[in-house]
């Protein structure tokens, strides 16, 4: 199971140390303990929203950089996880890819037959 808390700690850590900067000053900054940012960075502790926007704010990052940066992670991590279930044939495909048009092409050049999407039987 990936854990948000996980990943939200890692790219706060990376943050961090990208700076060059300790947990004591980045923890000073944004006014928590030490403790409870070292939770967090390792994935322990959830940060609530008002904790993540001081924690931004102590790194001078926006926290829309970090959110994004998570959400890659949470993408990787997810498309190696189908990966490693397909490759123990878990998974089958079960829609049949469609051509989608062009961009600027009219859509009624899309018969039904050929936009139909037929359903693999399990």
């Amino acid at each position: 199971m990936i854990l948000l808390r996980r990943l939200l700690g890692d790219v706060l850590r990376r943050q961090r140390q990208r700076q060059g900067r300790t947990l004591r000053e980045v923890s000073a900054a944004a006014r928590v303990s030490l403790g409870y940012l070292s939770e967090v960075e390792r994935g322990q502790k959830e940060a609530s929203s008002e904790l993540l926007s001081a924690i931004c704010d102590a790194l001078d990052v926006r926290m829309s950089e970090v959110m994004r940066e998570v959400s890659d992670e949470l993408s990787l991590a997810e498309l190696a996880a189908m990966a490693a279930l397909s490759e123990g044939d878990l998974l089958r495909p079960v829609l049949e890819p469609v051509q989608l048009p062009a961009p600027g092409d009219r859509m009624s050049s899309i018969t039904p037959k050929a936009a139909a999407v037929d359903v693999v039987a399990a």
